[in-house]
């Protein structure tokens, strides 16, 4: 790992990232003996209709690793997915509905974990309990008590958890966050995040009996159990409570992860959100629009972070990134692993860089610390989980209560607010149980 990324990984990694308990660690034989010098690392893709498609996409064409099987608890979904595999590699991979058998499996090393955002944790956990290394996507946490606990298994079974923060692993970016510690644009006060995507509305829809291909019951895991609806699958899951975060918690955090990242900030002390549905009468339960801030007292810097769904201007160029404001000028993040600067009033040209594929170096970071057992070495360590996730639940926070919040990044929790901290976990569902102890 670079100088840099030592000194984000420790500005990041603040207060009370520093309290988890290490515990003993115990790596397990199976997930090290895939490891060696002569053997590829056998890997399982968790959840393979949409972003675990695109893992497959990488991972089918990186040497170092040999997809060895599927996890969906849709059946259909993952069929397709496991004849796209045989079709590429001319390996058929084993199919498992359920993550617990998969786990159990001695020819995987190594899980990605790309399912609906209410299963990251408790996927995450268990894998590392069973002695396999983790690529999670974002959000890593659905709540901030589970990115705790993350953190904590990751450290006590000894694994190599990996955050799908993939604009951590651009050259592009790494020299941008350079810039904004080297003080190219002066003393930065303040990162903005963006996003603004087409995000229509979604309809109503009944409650309704589930596909046969389909066991329901897995998809629901740690969530309340209600009847299904094709309101929450596949996708839309996303704009409900109990699986998804809404668009913050979506594309919002590779966005709040760069926020962080750029400034060496941990978690806010301060959070206010407003925002709504205003546009649709559907069946979205998250807000359409948000715009959230929050106050890091000890740098005396804001994050400022804002989702529209619909008609929109750019901002700086973009539609989805950063802007990080300083006392020179500006630096604009825009989509994946581009970066622009502009000076003064004028907004005079200054350095710039594009780069691609950050998805693929992402996963290749991991593998390579996979086989090297170097922590170290992740460019999204499992800390970066927890923080950026963190960020976009403590918006979240704010805009169900209504009001501004004062939050103790020591003790993670709101001082003498019952309301807010009632939202920093959930009710689980049996066996589906994010444990205290890890």
């Amino acid at each position: 790992m670079s100088d840099f990324n030592r000194r984000s990984f420790l500005h990041t990694a603040t207060g009370a990232l520093a309290a988890t308990a290490t515990g003993a660690a115990t790596a397990a034989t199976t997930a090290t003996a895939r490891t060696d010098a002569n053997s590829r690392i056998g890997v399982a893709v968790l959840g393979v209709n949409g972003r675990g498609r695109e893992h497959l996409d990488h991972l089918v064409n990186i040497d170092d690793c040999e997809v060895v099987a599927l996890c969906d608890p849709d059946q259909e979904v993952l069929a397709r997915a496991a004849k796209w595999v045989e079709e590429k590699t001319g390996r058929a991979p084993a199919q498992e509905t359920d993550l617990r058998k998969l786990y159990e499996r001695n020819d995987v090393a190594a899980v990605t974990v790309a399912t609906p955002n209410h299963w990251h944790s408790l996927a995450t956990i268990w894998a590392c309990q069973a002695g396999k290394d983790v690529y999670v996507e974002k959000p890593g946490s659905h709540n901030l008590f589970e990115g705790r606990q993350m953190i904590a298994a990751a450290k006590k079974y000894d694994r190599i958890v990996q955050h799908g923060v993939q604009l951590r692993s651009s050259p592009a970016i790494q020299e941008a966050v350079e810039h904004l510690r080297g003080g190219t644009i002066g003393d930065v006060y303040m990162a903005r995040g963006l996003v603004y995507r087409w995000r229509p509305s979604v309809g109503t829809q009944p409650d309704s009996a589930a596909p046969a291909t389909l066991n329901w019951d897995l998809w629901q895991g740690p969530a309340a159990a209600r009847p299904f609806s094709k309101r929450y699958v596949h996708y839309n899951w996303h704009w409900h409570w109990d699986y998804g975060n809404g668009d913050v918690g979506n594309q919002g955090v590779h966005e709040t992860d760069m926020c962080l990242w750029g400034l060496g900030a941990g978690l806010p002390s301060r959070i206010n959100a407003m925002g709504g549905k205003f546009l649709w009468h559907d069946d979205k339960e998250t807000p359409e629009q948000l715009t959230t801030n929050y106050y890091f007292p000890e740098t005396n810097q804001m994050v400022q972070f804002e989702v529209r769904p619909w008609v929109t201007n750019s901002e700086a160029g973009a539609t989805v990134g950063n802007i990080f404001y300083g006392s020179k000028g500006i630096l604009v993040v825009k989509g994946y692993g581009n970066y622009e600067i502009y000076f003064g009033q004028k907004n005079e040209p200054g350095p710039k860089r594009s780069a691609g594929n950050e998805l693929r170096l992402h996963f290749e970071n991991w593998l390579a610390a996979v086989r090297s057992r170097d922590a170290g070495s992740l460019h999204g360590p499992i800390e970066t989980a927890h923080t950026s996730a963190g960020l976009a639940h403590l918006g979240n926070i704010a805009y169900r209560v209504g009001r501004q919040l004062e939050f103790d990044p020591a003790t993670e929790t709101f001082p003498g607010d019952d309301e807010a901290n009632a939202y920093l976990t959930r009710a689980y569902r049996a066996p589906f149980v994010v444990p205290e102890v890890v």
